[in-house]
């Protein structure tokens, strides 16, 4: 339960972290901050949802279709997220250019986190 619990807490605070930077790199993205939480947890729950229903479709299948489903997971997450107040895009461009930039992120630093600070906080019980 407490690594379920970190690993939510790493997940919003990438997806804030991500939407951020990417905010401020992709020149079409435009975050309006009284819906920036709202779009962080939407973000990070649509992430998640898809990323578990790509894992369960391809569980055999080969890094590269994770990868593009990581993707394809965060281009659909951004869209969802977009639908409210928190997002907006100037175009397409923007919207793909931006899936690309927050993929990168989230996937670097979720591995990043995955390899070093998860085993430190909450380590897997032997046995």
């Amino acid at each position: 339960m407490v690594r379920f619990l970190i690993r939510l807490g790493v997940s919003l605070a990438l997806a804030a972290i991500a939407l951020l930077v990417t905010s401020l790199l992709v020149p079409g993205m435009h975050l309006q901050w009284q819906g920036f939480l709202v779009a962080i947890v939407v973000f990070a729950a649509v992430q998640t949802f898809f990323e578990w229903l790509v894992e369960a479709v391809f569980r055999r299948g080969a890094p590269a279709v994770a990868g593009v489903a990581g993707l394809l997971s965060t281009a659909a997450a951004l869209f969802v997220a977009s639908l409210g107040d928190g997002i907006n895009f100037d175009g397409v461009a923007a919207w793909v250019l931006a899936a690309v930039v927050v993929w990168l992120i989230t996937a670097l630093a979720g591995w990043l986190s995955g390899k070093y600070l998860l085993p430190r906080i909450a380590p897997k019980k032997q046995g």
